[in-house]
């Protein structure tokens, strides 16, 4: 069994951080801009899971953000509040109730929340989970009610047989379309201040934790349903609380060839912006970035966001309508980086920081099993066995 990091270990960590924090893409707090991000802390719940020097590091990745998100915050909230007293009182957390399983019956369920630092940031009045409504779910059952029909029937008869103590409970199946979400994603209203006299960006951020299954396939309609909602949403807003929406989150993408992948996911980000900019009213048309999809300017690769560095699960999408808004397109990824203020993207790669803090010699792609097993099994579950994300915005001028 893998032990935590020693006190002696983490001080040669922070050590290390402390000495070249560019180095491992720790992002830098710069006046002029905001850092928005997004961190899945794995199965962060008790207070007593970690030791306190964990506790202190993952500290002090959040309290370089004004705003971020946080996936896989258990029920027991003991260890998000524990980050949050040593973050102290510049900043505040709104976090959901906990969703992916129905309360009293077993399963792993999940809060979604969010940590901002209260001088920058300011909390809307708005805060609402995204789901389908009956009606909408009615209209999928219809039109595609004969494949639904075929994979129910067999689940059926297995459930009628659990009930009837015949079997076990029968495992999930291949749904032919969407439904509802495993979880449902958090949406939440924030309004990033800027200097004095200036506007706000004033958005409507959404922590989503998307299904992770055995198919692909319930994987791609999720993620689909996901950008339809908010697509619809920020076209037909005009009445809207915040007219522009952030998603933040693991998305569980499939991106672990990016040569085979890219083509796949960039014509589906197309066709999001020709739907989102079909519109004839100008004022209708809804810009979508993804920028964690393209290489980053002096980048060999997109950037991987689990810790073992194969798969880029994570991701900030921007979803846009306003003409004067300072968000960048997707036409304007691969020269983000440009301006110390941004706009720019990166991620917190303390995978490798872990690597060569602890003395390390063999890469990482060049350990056997055995060691990449205990490497990995060192942090995965304590620190987490995803990465945080960052995206900076220079303030409104």
């Amino acid at each position: 069994m893998t032990t935590q990091y020693t006190s002696t270990e983490w001080k040669n960590i922070n050590n290390q951080l402390d000495a070249d924090p560019g180095k491992f893409g720790f992002p830098e707090r710069i006046y002029g801009s905001t850092l928005i991000g997004s961190f899945n802390i794995r199965k962060l719940g008790s207070s007593l899971s970690r030791s306190s020097d964990t506790w202190e590091f993952l500290a002090r990745i959040c309290r370089q953000y004004d705003l971020i998100a946080i996936q896989e915050i258990m029920d027991d909230l003991s260890g998000m509040n524990r980050i949050m007293d040593l973050l102290g009182s510049e900043f505040g957390m709104v976090v959901s109730d906990k969703t992916g399983v129905y309360p009293g019956e077993n399963g792993l369920g999940e809060r979604l929340g969010f940590i901002f630092r209260w001088k920058t940031i300011e909390r809307g009045e708005v805060i609402s989970d995204i789901t389908f409504d009956r009606s909408k779910v009615l209209q999928i059952m219809a039109e595609n009610y004969d494949s639904i029909h075929k994979v129910m029937e067999p689940y059926a008869k297995r459930y009628a047989d659990y009930k009837a103590g015949k079997q076990g409970k029968p495992k999930n199946i291949k749904m032919p379309t969407f439904l509802s979400f495993i979880r449902q994603p958090y949406c939440v209203s924030f309004r990033i201040k800027g200097h004095p006299g200036t506007r706000s960006y004033d958005f409507m951020a959404v922590n989503a934790h998307l299904f992770f299954g055995n198919y692909m396939s319930d994987r791609r309609q999720e993620f689909h349903a996901l950008m339809q909602w908010i697509i619809q949403r920020v076209k037909n807003n005009d009445k809207a609380y915040h007219p522009n929406f952030m998603l933040l989150g693991d998305l569980n993408l499939d991106y672990n060839n990016p040569v085979k992948d890219r083509d796949t996911i960039e014509k589906s980000m197309k066709n999001y912006n020709k739907e989102g900019n079909a519109e004839t009213d100008q004022k209708k048309r809804v810009n979508v970035n993804f920028p964690f999809l393209d290489i980053h300017q002096g980048e060999t690769e997109v950037y991987r966001t689990n810790a073992r560095l194969s798969e880029t699960f994570d991701h900030i999408g921007l979803f846009f309508r306003d003409s004067n808004t300072e968000w960048p397109t997707y036409k304007e990824n691969n020269t983000m980086g440009g301006s110390r203020v941004g706009p720019n993207y990166g991620v917190f790669n303390f995978t490798e920081l872990f690597h060569k803090a602890l003395g390390e010699t063999t890469p990482i792609k060049g350990m056997s099993t055995t060691k990449k097993k205990n490497f990995f099994g060192r942090f995965e579950h304590k620190v987490s066995d995803h990465m945080p994300l960052w995206f900076r915005l220079p303030l409104p001028q």
